[in-house]
């Protein structure tokens, strides 16, 4: 069952969904592509069949991942990341960069291509430039309106 925070706060909502003990583990293996359900299972040490099943039911219902079946008899399925889920690829890469840093000294991570480690960063959209942590902030902003169109 997910924790409920009750803030009105990004980061407490998010954790409502994603912040349980192998929800973004399974992200990090979908990130490389669409996996079986044993597949899962075998990369996910310690982790009890039932456990998993039940975190990919969520994660299914919040949207982040689809599951189609290969077999129906016996059924079996395998899981893709979807948009939604993909984008929690910047959350394991977060997480991937301070635990290089902190926790895990042994490992970095690297641009494939060059070999060179890379980092992640602020960039605002509208003027194109590279910002400062300490120059990030929280807004709210209005909801949008019932029906009401979205400007792109």
């Amino acid at each position: 069952m997910p924790k409920r925070y009750g803030q009105a706060c990004p980061v407490a909502k998010s954790l409502e969904l994603v912040g349980d003990r192998w929800t973004l583990l399974i992200v990090r293996d979908l990130l490389a592509g669409t996996r079986r359900f044993q597949d899962l299972a075998a990369s996910q040490k310690g982790i009890a069949p039932n456990i998993l099943s039940d975190r990919l039911k969520l994660m299914e219902r919040h949207r982040l991942v689809t599951r189609a079946f290969y077999s129906e008899h016996p059924p079996r399925a395998q899981y893709t990341l979807t948009d939604r889920g993909r984008d929690l690829g910047w959350v394991v890469g977060a997480l991937a960069t301070w635990g290089t840093r902190h926790v895990f000294k042994r490992a970095r991570l690297v641009h494939e291509d060059c070999g060179h480690e890379v980092t992640l960063g602020y960039h605002c959209r509208e003027c194109g430039t590279r910002v400062r942590g300490a120059s990030v902030g929280l807004r709210r902003v209005a909801r949008p309106r019932a029906g009401a169109r979205r400007a792109r």
